[in-house]
This record gives C-alpha cells, sequence and structure tokens, in this order.
C-alpha cells in the first residue's frame, strides 16, 4: 500500500466559511493534526492538476502541493479524515458543490474558467467546495456519485461529454443537482447548460474574412465533439459573411491537452496560407498561439480572454464568463427555484462576449471594428442567428 501510485493530486487547503459552527465533531478530531482543527477544506489548487490520491469522499487535496507531504502515511491519513469531516460538518446546511473538468485548470481557457467559477461560488454563496480533474466515462460517473454520496447538492460536470455519467447519477441521486456545460438531456434534476460562444466565433470570423490578405484562414480543434464543431462552425460562418470567396481549413487533433499536436496543427494550417487562425482546443491552444507567434499570423482565443497569453498574436477573443453563469445556477439551486431546461447563456446576458487585445487595437481598420459593432448589436437584438450545430 505504501507504494499506491496516487490518483489525484494533492494540493492547496481552501478555508470554510468562517461563521460554520465546527464545535459538534462528526468524529474526535485531537488525535489528528492541527490541520483539521483549522476550518479548512481540502481541493485542488491552481497549478497543473495531476493523478493523486483519491480520498474516500471523492474531493482531494492538502495543505502542501509537495512530494514530501505525500510520504507522510500519516498525514495521508489525516487528510482523508479531514476532508470527510469537511464535507460533514456542515451543521446540516448547505453540504457543497462539486466540479468534474475532463482537463487541468491550468489550462487558461475552457478548465481555468470554471475553476474560477466554482471559487466565485465558494466566495460569494460560503459554502464548501471540490475540484477534481477526470479522463474517461467510467471516472466521471464514479465521481459524480461519489460528490452526491457524501451530500453535495450541486455537481458540475464541465463538458458535452459528461452527459450519460451525469444522467444516470442523477437517477441514483434526486436531491443532488447535476449541471453539465452543453449538451441536450435534461431530468428532473438534470440540466444542460449551453454557453452560445457561437456568437462570439462568428465575430472572429468577420474580423478574419475582412482582414484575412490570403483569403485561407484555419481552425484548430481539439476533440471532434459537437459543442467544438458548432464554434468552428459559426467561425466559418462569419468568415463567409465577411468574405464569400474565402476558404476555412479546419483540424481537429484529436486531443485538449497535446500542446505540441496543437501547434504542429497549426503549422501546417500557416503553411497552407492560413494568415488567421482559431483554437477550440483547452489547454493544447496553447500551442496554436506558439504556431501563430513563429509564422507572424494572428490568432483568436476563445473560452476566456486569453488576450495577453500571446499579445502580439492574439487579436481578440471569444469569451465565456463562466463565473457569472456557474453563480447564477448556484444560487438558483441553492434557493430552492431551480427547474430543469436547457440552460442558455449568449451576448444578451452578458455572459459571452467578443474581447478585442488593446494592444493590437491600431492593427485592426475602423471598419472592421464598426462591422463588429454592428453584428454584435443585430446578435443580441435577435437580429442575427449566427450558425450552430444541433446539438
Amino acid at each position: 500500500m505504501a507504494d499506491e501510485k496516487p490518483r489525484f493530486a494533492v494540493e492547496q487547503a481552501v478555508e470554510l466559511e468562517s461563521s460554520r459552527d465546527l464545535s459538534q465533531p462528526v468524529a474526535d478530531r485531537s488525535h489528528f493534526p492541527d490541520l483539521i482543527k483549522r476550518r479548512l477544506r481540502l481541493r485542488p489548487a491552481g497549478s497543473e492538476v495531476g493523478r493523486a490520491k483519491r480520498y474516500p469522499c471523492g474531493f482531494s487535496g492538502g495543505l502542501l502541493n509537495c512530494a514530501e507531504v505525500l510520504k507522510s502515511r500519516l498525514f495521508r491519513a489525516a487528510a482523508a479524515l479531514a476532508a470527510v469531516l469537511a464535507v460533514s460538518s456542515c451543521g446540516g446546511k448547505s453540504p457543497g458543490v462539486g466540479l468534474l473538468t475532463p482537463g487541468p485548470i491550468s489550462d487558461r481557457g475552457w478548465n481555468a474558467a470554471a475553476y474560477e467559477g466554482l471559487i466565485e461560488i465558494r466566495d460569494q454563496l460560503r459554502v464548501p467546495v471540490a475540484h477534481v480533474q477526470v479522463r474517461t466515462p467510467s471516472e466521471f460517473e464514479e465521481q459524480f456519485r461519489d460528490f452526491a454520496a457524501h451530500g453535495a447538492w450541486l455537481v458540475f460536470g464541465h463538458g458535452f461529454e459528461f452527459q450519460d455519467a451525469a444522467a444516470s447519477a442523477a437517477r441514483a441521486f434526486p436531491k443532488t443537482v447535476f449541471i453539465t456545460t452543453s449538451g441536450s438531456r435534461i431530468g428532473p434534476n438534470l440540466s444542460p447548460m449551453v454557453f452560445e460562444l457561437e456568437q462570439a466565433t462568428y465575430l472572429c470570423g468577420l474580423v478574419a474574412g475582412k482582414m484575412t490578405r490570403t483569403g485561407i484562414v484555419g481552425a484548430v480543434g481539439g476533440a471532434e465533439i459537437p459543442s467544438v464543431a458548432s464554434t468552428i462552425l459559426a467561425f466559418e460562418g462569419g468568415v463567409k459573411a465577411a468574405n464569400p470567396s474565402a476558404r476555412v481549413k479546419v483540424v481537429y487533433t484529436g486531443s485538449f491537452d497535446d500542446v505540441a499536436a496543437g501547434r504542429q496543427a497549426a503549422l501546417a494550417l500557416a503553411d497552407q496560407g492560413c494568415d488567421f487562425l482559431i483554437h477550440n482546443a483547452d489547454a493544447a491552444g496553447a500551442g496554436v498561439f506558439q504556431a501563430a507567434r513563429e509564422r507572424k499570423v494572428f490568432a483568436f482565443g476563445t473560452n476566456k480572454d486569453q488576450n495577453a497569453i500571446a499579445p502580439d498574436t492574439v487579436l481578440a477573443s471569444a469569451v465565456i464568463d463562466i463565473p457569472k453563469a456557474f453563480l447564477e445556477v448556484a444560487r438558483e439551486v441553492r434557493a430552492g427555484s431551480f427547474r430543469p431546461r436547457s440552460i442558455r447563456f449568449g451576448l444578451r446576458d452578458g455572459v459571452i462576449s467578443f474581447v478585442w487585445n488593446p494592444g493590437l487595437a491600431s492593427r485592426v481598420p475602423k471598419d472592421v471594428s464598426s462591422l463588429v459593432e454592428d453584428a454584435k448589436g443585430k446578435i443580441t437584438a435577435g437580429q442575427l442567428i449566427v450558425p450552430r450545430g444541433n446539438f
């Protein structure tokens, strides 16, 4: 057992609601380190999330993100109990909100934004939260069930791929609300949260179509799932609306975290004449930015404002304010007013936005920025419906 390979990352501790009364313990804490006595709950930190120790409640954690701490079997036992106490010592009130992401929260994009949303819920609602990175469908459902079994009242599965697992867990745990970010599966305690990022990637397409000098632009996707393909479809729609003769080349790498594959795909597109590149590839998008910088072509960020990642290359970003959306849904669930439905967020809600890189503003012709503002207004008013996939 001492050589057992850790399964989830042991990372930083997060302070629980300071007003929570922990005077009624569910177990005698006197035999455990001061770590447990400080109102701390455990979850992964903001650094790279690996495969680390999985604790009985499904929450992962530790006070320090260091290998030395892991070596202590006593600490691991104490941390395991601390995780259980963190869930159990809620005085009968909201026991917690969980988040499952398919990739690392260090990606500065899709997963990082979800993690920020989880922290927003923690800070605004003063409830304990927990995050776990998972990779396979069997892990999806197992972790959904772990969170629910230990009292989580709301669990987010961050991506289209979580639908089936969430639906199964929702049937088994009717008192927990399960939300998937994308999809179409709806049940009494199950809803998809649909971010209409297509509205912003369409605007990116308008820019690329108007500004391209080669008449060829490119897109790099991770896995070819409907939610990703839809954003690229909208991008192509924007390109064609601005420049009907332009061509859009698309490559899917099959991975959301293979930076090298993202770079190689983008280099290949640039070498085929693409002078604008957009990605929807999560962490692998960093490789797209690297390639764009190497070939001196423009790129667009997605999911988060990624302008600062490559400020000399990223012309604008198609952004989702995931923290705002997560908090809105969490408030609804906590208030008992949740109703199952397809929860949609777009430009009109202020959750989706198109953000120019101010450092490259001088490179954008006025007619292009005017075109974007005009289209944005029409989309918000419902006068322009952008292309999107049927899912």
